[in-house]
């Protein structure tokens, strides 16, 4: 992506603002696969309903600021946004069993899986630094899931799912980098996103309560909100920079589920994601290495 003029605390205010809608819409996705908001819905159409409303928020900008399409790649487009709907429905199946900050450290193993996938895809050859972080992660997200016959939580395993899904989808987001302009990307990758959202729902789709609508518009927007924050940061920092601080969304993630769901975080979860973080953030810093020494 290139950058606008530099303004590295602007894009921490982006980068923020973006971290607190991001757990907001991890908030939004389990109130409604529980029965708080009336009877759970599928997440399949949480998902759809994600897909719907931001890509009528996004739409709305659209016919604002009459953006150019310049020849977007829709192959691609349509690989990053299927992997990309597949780990956010598996990412809200996961929020209605688990706390929110279990899901959401889980979540943070996509780059491990988005290197472990460039290996065979892409032909990155990855040394012992980059093996070290990623194993170190997986050991974190191992202690997240409890293993054993009274703790082990199965819901994880949809949260290692969605993370394995959004690792593929970043091997697409590699090849489309500097390709497209990136509200072209939004705008296109929430168009498909909603094409495929809504065949997928068709089997399970029943009419929500008032609150679920509710809930469903909040989640959409709040989404469209956090990719359009997380893109201005992205072209007013370097990367290197501004992304460890995605990692905030997890104190976001735990602050919301002891607010509103009285869940308190014991010993097992903060290991494991510290664990988790520690990994990612070893990852992220010898990938910034790379790219100095390139």
């Amino acid at each position: 992506m290139t950058l606008r003029a530099a303004n590295p605390p602007l894009a921490l205010a982006f980068m923020l603002t973006a971290t607190a809608f991001i757990a907001a819409t991890m908030v939004m996705a389990k109130s409604l696969g529980t029965d708080t908001l009336g009877p759970p819905l599928h997440p399949l159409q949480i998902s759809h309903g994600r897909f719907l409303f931001a890509f009528a928020a996004i739409a709305t900008a659209a016919a604002v600021l009459r953006p150019r399409i310049a020849q977007p790649n829709l192959k691609l487009h349509f690989g990053r946004t299927l992997f990309g709907w597949g780990g956010v429905t598996f990412m809200f199946s996961a929020v209605a069993f688990i706390p929110l900050s279990d899901a959401t450290a889980i979540s943070f193993l996509n780059p491990v899986f988005g290197m472990l996938l460039a290996i065979p895809l892409l032909g990155e050859r990855v040394g012992p630094w980059r093996w070290f972080a990623a194993g170190t992660a997986l050991l974190g997200a191992l202690i997240l899931l409890r293993p054993g016959p009274e703790s082990f939580q199965l819901a994880g395993l949809l949260a290692l799912g969605a993370a394995l899904l959004m690792g593929m989808e970043l091997i697409f987001i590699k090849k489309l980098a500097n390709r497209e302009p990136g509200f072209q990307i939004l705008l296109i990758n929430n168009a498909i996103g909603l094409s495929i959202a809504t065949l997928a729902v068709l089997p399970v789709w029943v009419p929500p309560t008032g609150a679920q609508w509710g809930a469903l518009a909040a989640l959409g927007v709040l989404m469209a909100t956090a990719q359009a924050c997380f893109v201005n940061a992205m072209a007013r920092a370097d990367a290197s920079f501004i992304t460890p601080f995605s990692y905030v969304t997890l104190i976001f993630a735990g602050l919301y589920d002891l607010l509103l769901f009285d869940v308190w975080p014991d010993w097992i979860s903060i290991l494991g994601a510290l664990i988790i973080l520690g990994g990612a953030s070893l990852l992220a810093w010898r990938e910034r290495r790379a790219r100095l020494v390139r």
